[in-house]
């Protein structure tokens, strides 16, 4: 019985991967680049059983790709996971995956959930050293930007790297305001419009690549916005509340930009 079959290797799977799965969870709960992470599972399950339909119609053909795949996946883990190499250990939880579904049901059924299989990359934080060459370019770009417009509100500030010497008080953009957490998010929110959407292919194009964009222009507006308040009110705007709750706003005016772009496509 397929079903069975798929059971056991999932238990297995599973106690297989259970000594990385804490680290990964806590990433997702730690890091706020990577809070999108624990999304993604959820997404996930949803798509997958919003085919449940076309799956009922299906017989399982196992494919013995399947099987290599999941027998690559499990030799690379090891050695990943032996040489501490964290991503490589993490992606191994998805492609084996993949392996399982099609060693056990084929690559028909495959085709059916290629799209939320693949997804789940998503999850798969990025790794610190691509972190570190991305974020501080976007730091100053961010910083820069954001220097030039709050000079033309006539609010004197000196910048230096990244940082915004006012008045009375200095603001440091940080790379946890670089903006490579709206990016990666709203990068992965892009191609779930893409998938759920019935557009044509230069439409689908245009709304992946604007995700990027999108996140840079509402990180400098969160920049921008925090210099201009702690001008004001001083450094404290830039801490603790405030500070989560406009990074939870980029997100959500990232989200209403592709959910109006999505629109004005439709229209079109």
């Amino acid at each position: 019985m397929p079903v069975i079959k798929f059971t056991l290797l999932i238990v297995l799977w599973f106690t297989v991967f259970y000594p990385i799965l804490p680290q990964l969870v806590g990433a997702w709960l730690n890091h706020s680049n990577e809070s999108h992470g624990m999304l993604v599972p959820v997404i996930c399950l949803y798509l997958a059983w919003q085919k449940k339909d076309r799956l009922a119609e299906e017989k399982a053909q196992p494919s013995i790709t399947g099987l290599w795949v999941l027998l690559a996946s499990m030799v690379l883990y090891l050695a990943a996971f032996a040489g501490g190499v964290a991503v490589v250990s993490r992606l191994m939880i998805v492609t084996s995956l993949i392996g399982i579904v099609l060693f056990v049901y084929g690559r028909r059924i495959f085709k059916i959930l290629a799209f939320p299989l693949l997804f789940a990359f998503f999850m798969v934080p990025v790794p610190e050293s691509i972190i570190g060459m991305i974020s501080l370019p976007l730091q100053l770009f961010a910083t820069n930007i954001s220097a030039f417009l709050i000079h033309a509100v006539n609010i004197p500030v000196y910048q230096e790297g990244n940082m915004l010497y006012f008045a009375q008080t200095q603001l440091e953009v940080a790379e946890a305001c670089s903006g490579i957490r709206s990016v990666t998010a709203l990068t992965m929110l892009s191609v779930l419009f893409v998938y759920l959407l019935e557009f044509t292919l230069w439409k689908k194009v245009v709304i992946l690549l604007s995700a990027v964009p999108i996140a840079l222009i509402a990180n400098i507006v969160r920049v921008t916005g925090t210099g201009i308040l702690a001008h004001f009110f001083g450094a404290q705007v830039a801490r603790g509340f405030l500070h989560d709750f406009s990074g939870l706003a980029v997100f959500i005016f990232g989200l209403v930009v592709l959910f109006i772009e999505a629109k004005i496509l439709k229209k079109l």
